[in-house]
């Protein structure tokens, strides 16, 4: 009984955590964006930047509405599914999140009423400073739902006291060895999101020749935003890369399949592709670059990695294979993004700011276009490496995942997880039916800013 709940609970837990995540980085990224919008429309007073703002607001309160409703389940499913986990970890976790949600999400809800409905009612500098917390209320939640989950990977400034933990170092708890890392690469990934989305959007329009002088301009900004912000991402993810063999060896050994810690003096070959498997304790096949790995890990040519085989077989994660090219999928994509968007800004470049050269690179818009899902996938997968190498561990290193699931029947669990499915499936479709809807109409040039 305890195995099937245990298994139902993770599997819930991944099915809503993976519907969540979708709309936040869309909230973060796309708040930020359309602040830059608003300051420029007020600093150079060009109406289209206020166009601007006003149509791509449309996608942020449809985004953010689902991104609320759709982030309530995974709170109670502490309390639920998760109950010793609670009351393991409830005095330092049970303060992040009540801190997500009255410094972050209540700062975001207040204000977001004001950017969308107080046009015309209150003054511009006044809308203005609305639309900023709405973007910080959106990365200060980031920064604490990141400081929680970092917390579980990389512990620190707690004792365990009679089954639970216990706080000796609040500063320590927050700003553990993992967090800094955690919070810059997840922002990042929010950004990058937003912006490719914005691109992705604008390119469409552009390469279906509608209101192109509109949505040049868009296309244009989030492009050289990205430029800055994709390259800066592969620098955080390799600086991520390092941090995580020293920190949680076992996951770093997992998501590159080596088994074998390498002799001193002597450098670990990094696989290019392979099959790892677990039961073996080996690589089924692999092509295999010599030295790369230590390369990669340590930053040393030779330097030491610890492989599978020096870890116990109940301390190392599972479903080697996801973990192995999950974490491919989402560094191929940040590669490709970086690559991408600096290709694109040179190509821009040549066109002088020439409307019909944009459009005449045809390829290049219908790239973007169909790019739009993929830094979706890269954050899918980012989580997949980042929650499913975690495991065996709830707590790494505390608690383990089969010691932190409730007592409850498996049919509860089922039951549930079936209705949200059903839930899930209500809100992505009035989503799409509405965003369809906004995609079809396009931005209103006739729209004027109001007085005030």
């Amino acid at each position: 009984m305890h195995d099937a709940t245990l298994m139902l609970s993770r599997a819930q837990f991944a099915l809503t955590a993976i519907f969540h995540i979708v709309w936040p980085i869309l909230t973060i990224s796309l708040s930020a964006f359309i602040l830059l919008l608003e300051a420029l429309w007020i600093r150079r007073g060009e109406v289209v930047y206020y166009q601007h703002v006003r149509y791509w607001s449309k996608l942020l309160v449809l985004n953010f509405a689902v991104g609320v409703v759709s982030g309530i389940p995974m709170e109670f499913q502490f309390g639920t599914n998760w109950a010793q986990f609670s009351r393991f970890t409830g005095s330092f976790i049970g303060n992040i999140l009540g801190f997500e949600g009255a410094m972050a999400f209540m700062l975001e809800a207040g204000f977001i009423g004001v950017m969308l409905w107080g046009w015309g009612r209150v003054p511009r500098t006044v809308h203005l400073f609305a639309t900023a917390m709405v973007a910080l209320g959106s990365t200060i939640s980031a920064f604490w739902i990141m400081v929680a989950n970092s917390w579980m990977q990389t512990p620190a400034g707690v004792a365990v006291v009679d089954g639970h933990v216990v706080v000796t170092d609040y500063l320590a708890a927050i700003f553990n060895p993992g967090m800094a890392h955690g919070v810059a690469h997840m922002w990042l990934a929010a950004m990058e999101t937003g912006l490719c989305v914005v691109a992705g959007i604008s390119a469409w329009h552009l390469y279906r020749g509608r209101q192109a002088e509109f949505f040049a301009r868009s296309f244009r900004l989030a492009l050289g935003v990205l430029a800055v912000v994709a390259p800066l991402q592969v620098l955080v993810g390799d600086a991520s890369g390092a941090a995580l063999f020293e920190q949680q060896p076992a996951k770093g050994a997992a998501i590159e399949g080596h088994w074998q810690t390498n002799a001193a003096g002597s450098g670990a070959a990094w696989s290019l592709l392979a099959w790892p498997n677990k039961a073996e304790q080996r690589n089924d096949w692999a092509i295999e670059v010599p030295n790369a790995l230590s390369m990669l890990a340590t930053h040393s040519m030779d330097g030491t990695v610890t492989g599978l085989r020096d870890i116990p077989v109940a301390d190392q994660p599972p479903e080697l294979p996801l973990l192995y090219y999950a974490f491919r999928v989402m560094a191929g994509i940040g590669v490709l993004f970086a690559v991408l968007a600096c290709w694109t800004v040179w190509a821009m470049r040549r066109a002088r700011g020439q409307l019909d050269a944009l459009l005449a690179r045809r390829k290049l818009l219908l790239a973007w276009t169909l790019c739009i899902p993929l830094p979706y996938v890269a954050v899918e997968c980012g989580w997949i490496v980042r929650e499913v190498g975690r495991q065996p561990w709830s707590v790494y290193g505390l608690l383990r995942t089969s010691d932190a699931a409730s007592s409850v029947a498996a049919g509860a669990v089922w039951s549930s997880t079936a209705m949200f499915i059903a839930f899930y499936a209500v809100l992505l479709t009035a989503f799409t039916i509405y965003s369809r809807k906004w995609l079809r109409a396009g931005p209103d040039l006739a729209q004027q800013p109001p007085a005030i």
